[in-house]
């Protein structure tokens, strides 16, 4: 499948996973999953096609697990993705665009339509992210004060670290 087609049907499932289940006839369980067949059908898409996807992403958006299938992260509807508290990195990144900076030294990374804070590994996916909505800007969170603080963080099954809030005291610009 060609990359065009792959980034199209990658939105589609995210779009039908993450944002609007109903809008394509699909119900999540509360953990998020549903089954592999219903997607399929309701994407009018072949299996081998969205494997291919899944196994591609260079986000590892989703997950396959026996005859199911979910977004790792970054769901705007209710779900409990069950991922364990875990101890962050000492440093995590966030990328972002200058037209957000203001507000967000003030308030801190807020999810907005999310459930959570998204936060990088590492300054080069923090980099990616940024530049998806234009010019990107890295900003440093201290997640090591944080956690010792009493914030908690989990981490998805493709990296991304997930906080509810992360105030503008922990935020440094790179």
């Amino acid at each position: 499948m060609n990359e065009e087609r792959m980034i199209k049907l990658s939105k589609r499932m995210s779009k039908a996973l993450r944002h609007q289940p109903t809008r394509v006839g699909l119900t999540l369980d509360p953990a998020g999953w549903v089954p592999l067949a219903d997607l399929l059908n309701a994407l009018g898409v072949a299996e081998d096609e969205l494997r291919e996807v899944v196994n591609k992403n260079d986000k590892q958006r989703f997950t396959i697990e026996g005859d199911r299938i979910r977004a790792n992260q970054g769901h705007s509807v209710e779900v409990d993705l069950g991922l364990p508290v875990a101890v962050p990195p000492d440093v995590l990144f966030h990328g972002t665009v200058e037209q957000y900076l203001t507000d967000i030294m003030r308030d801190g990374l807020r999810p907005m339509a999310r459930h959570d804070v998204h936060l990088s590994p590492d300054r080069e996916t923090a980099r990616r992210v940024g530049a998806r909505r234009g010019r990107p800007l890295i900003l440093a969170v201290d997640a090591k004060a944080m956690h010792e603080e009493g914030h908690e963080f989990r981490l998805s099954a493709n990296g991304v670290w997930l906080t509810q809030h992360v105030p503008a005291q922990y935020l440094t610009r790179l």
